[in-house]
């Protein structure tokens, strides 16, 4: 039996060949076969269930679709030029298999609500994925917070020194809103938890479908309430679209720190060979290139989102063919997220850090506060230290010393008891150790800020 086009009835002529190439879909939907074939062997049993489909018809049907998965999973299935998406596809070769039975498939479904099954399906597998390897990424900051523990680094503010801090402290600022991003994942997730099949065009299927049963056959939570919406929602494609745009602006900011740690004015780090590159002129370089690329896959992803959400802002109610402009948007987000993760876990796996290095860019200036501090255990209001303490900043640079270098009578004048006490609260390991609160960068702090973080890699909320 010929197929023609699946709604080819109405007319008369053939589609212009142009217009065919910008209509047709299979290009990128193609990667949701398997879950269409998945996804239309539950249908077949339900119109089975109701006496749509013989017995014998739907085992032919249902042999045909295994067969049809089989090509699809070994690479054999050839596409054809006038496939127009990958439904069309699987359909016609179901024709090319099985003959009539095969056009019974289609009863009280519509491609509408049959592709965003199938995107939903997919989108379920692929945030598992990408939070696996997210999972890896904070693994692997951990990993660097029990390595690094002892090392002692600039802390930075407006990206001036700020106040010394541990390293393993900084590594674990980047450990949560990987966190959050997984949040947002699994509530993705729960958006993409109702099952759209049955919807048909946009009215529902007129046939006694059992929606409940098939959803639970498919592991969606339940059936989609209302067909208009569910044929035409697409916040879960939104929601990933912001959620990959968000995770690479996370992974745009360790990135950005991590090129101007590995520079010779910082050298704090040094990154893996693996994961740079070298000039075409100049043999000494290694540069940050895959860093770099990180960075620059942030405006990517967030030129995905803006695109998808101008696709959506004018549309009517129920379906109109704007909407298959998701799936580009969001695989290609999603191939991104699959190069980038790993990729920036095996940099932070395979970094060398020169602690010597880091330790060497703390100056006496950051610990002015230390000062300020003491003051305010004598007694004195806290705005009247910070100011004594910068008049004694001002003098110093002034003067081209260090706070260190400051006399003891100059000391005394500002507390009779700061020149005694001056070498200790200018050691950064006292100030560090001093931030012991829940959350601050002191050692017994950082350690339990490790043992947290070793929690929360095991559970997404």
């Amino acid at each position: 039996m010929t197929v023609t086009k699946l709604w080819g009835g109405r007319f008369s002529s053939q589609t212009d060949s142009l217009a065919a190439q910008l209509n047709a879909s299979i290009a990128f939907d193609w990667r949701l076969a398997s879950y269409d074939i998945h996804a239309s062997s539950a249908w077949a049993e339900e119109l089975a269930e109701i006496g749509i489909l013989t017995a014998e018809e739907h085992e032919k049907i249902q042999i045909g679709l295994e067969q049809i998965m089989v090509e699809v999973e070994k690479g054999t299935f050839r596409l054809q030029s006038d496939d127009e998406d990958v439904h069309t596809a699987i359909e016609r070769r179901l024709f090319e298999l099985i003959g009539d039975p095969a056009g019974k498939l289609h009863t009280g479904r519509s491609r509408n609500d049959q592709v965003m099954t199938d995107f939903l399906l997919w989108l379920r597998d692929a945030a598992d994925e990408v939070d696996a390897s997210i999972q890896n990424l904070q693994a692997a900051l951990i990993y660097r917070a029990e390595a690094d523990l002892g090392v002692i680094v600039s802390g930075y503010t407006h990206l001036q020194r700020a106040q010394p801090i541990l390293l393993s402290h900084w590594w674990l600022s980047h450990f949560h809103p990987l966190y959050r991003d997984r949040q947002h994942l699994a509530f993705i997730l729960e958006q993409a938890n109702q099952m759209p099949l049955g919807s048909s065009a946009l009215a529902g299927c007129p046939y006694p479908i059992n929606r409940f049963r098939l959803a639970q056959k498919l592991g969606f939570a339940a059936p989609s309430p209302n067909s208009l919406d569910a044929v035409s929602n697409r916040d879960a494609a939104a929601s990933f679209l912001f959620f990959a745009s968000l995770l690479t602006i996370h992974l745009s900011r360790l990135a950005e720190s991590l090129i101007l740690y590995s520079t010779s004015e910082f050298g704090f780090i040094e990154l893996p060979d693996a994961y740079t590159t070298g000039s075409s002129i100049m043999p000494q370089k290694k540069n940050p290139d895959m860093l770099e690329l990180t960075r620059a896959k942030a405006g990517s992803t967030i030129g995905l989102l803006t695109g998808f959400l101008g696709v959506l802002k004018n549309l009517p109610s129920a379906y109109d063919k704007d909407l298959q402009e998701d799936k580009p948007a969001v695989f290609s987000a999603f191939d991104i997220l699959t190069v980038l993760l790993p990729v920036m876990t095996g940099i932070l796996q395979n970094l060398k850090v020169h602690s010597q290095r880091a330790a060497a860019s703390i100056d006496a200036t950051m610990l002015a506060t230390e000062i300020a501090d003491f003051l305010v255990l004598q007694g004195l209001p806290f705005r009247k230290a910070h100011r004594l303490v910068g008049e004694l900043v001002r003098e110093c640079l002034d003067q081209g010393i260090s706070l260190v270098q400051v006399s003891s009578s100059r000391l005394a004048e500002i507390h009779p008891q700061l020149p005694g006490t001056i070498s200790a609260l200018l050691d950064p390991r006292n100030a560090i150790e001093r931030r012991s609160q829940f959350g601050g960068t002191s050692t017994d702090s950082v350690k339990i800020q490790i043992q947290q973080a070793r929690e929360f890699l095991v559970r997404r909320t």
